[in-house]
């Protein structure tokens, strides 16, 4: 079975977050994660399992609009598995008042229900 180019829907997914990111809104930043217990997020200090808690650590980090800041994406590559699995390489900027923390991340992304999640994040900063 031939590969159906899936970087088109997970590029959309990623600029989406951004905009949601950008507009304060957490909650539809996090519709790009799997939505379930199965969910990792590997951070500098910690892996957390499961969407509420990842929700809730991001809560937690990014309080309020001046501390989420403006969050760029560059996608640095998209390696296609499967049909319903890609890896990405990417990097993170926040414009923020006082600074402009920046770091890379990988996202290990699966199809499913005909949607791209991501379903393993590794950001470090």
């Amino acid at each position: 079975m031939p590969l159906i180019d899936a970087t088109p829907a997970i590029t959309k997914v990623l600029l989406d977050q951004q905009a949601a990111w950008n507009r304060g809104d957490i909650e539809a930043f996090m519709e790009g994660y799997l939505k379930t217990d199965e969910l990792s997020f590997v951070g500098s200090k910690r892996v957390t399992k499961g969407w509420d808690a990842t929700l809730s650590n991001y809560k937690k980090g990014y309080p309020d609009k001046a501390a989420m800041g403006e969050l760029i994406f560059d996608i640095i590559s998209i390696d296609q598995l499967s049909n319903d699995a890609a890896f990405m390489i990417g990097k993170y900027t926040l414009k923020r008042e006082k600074d402009e923390p920046s770091g890379h991340f990988t996202l290990l992304w699966k199809k499913i229900d005909e949607q791209w999640v991501i379903c393993v994040d590794h950001t470090s900063g």
